[in-house]
């Protein structure tokens, strides 16, 4: 019978149920700029409710989904939706595609354009 490798994870274990349980299974230097996305949302939207979406770290607003964020190999992301086309000045240095805003750990995305996508994303919910 074949084994399973010690780094293969089962069908639910291994997955993260929190964003402090996904930041840690995020590279240090990925960790602290999402950590500040992560506030930068949470002064935004105070009343927004933590949650896993897709295994990453989201917020949900009245039930709602309403961003999310991640690491990948070789960047960091922010989803916001649909509100990046109008704001596409503001993005000219980021790499883009619809709904989602990659950027390198090393240049993250300043909090004042973080609290205006979600504050964008929060009007386009209602």
């Amino acid at each position: 019978m074949k084994q399973k490798s010690a780094t293969a994870k089962s069908s639910k274990a291994g997955k993260p149920t929190t964003h402090d349980e996904y930041f840690g299974s995020v590279s240090a230097d990925k960790r602290a700029p999402l950590q500040k996305l992560r506030k930068a949302i949470k002064t935004a939207a105070p009343n927004a409710e933590e949650c896993i979406s897709y295994q990453l770290p989201a917020f949900r607003l009245s039930g709602k989904f309403l961003v999310a964020y991640g690491a990948a190999a070789n960047h960091c992301a922010f989803y916001p939706g649909s509100v990046i086309t109008g704001l596409k000045n503001d993005l000219k240095n980021y790499d883009t595609s619809k709904g989602t805003i990659r950027f390198p750990a090393e240049k993250p995305l300043p909090a004042t354009l973080v609290r205006k996508l979600v504050k964008l994303r929060m009007a386009e919910k209602r």
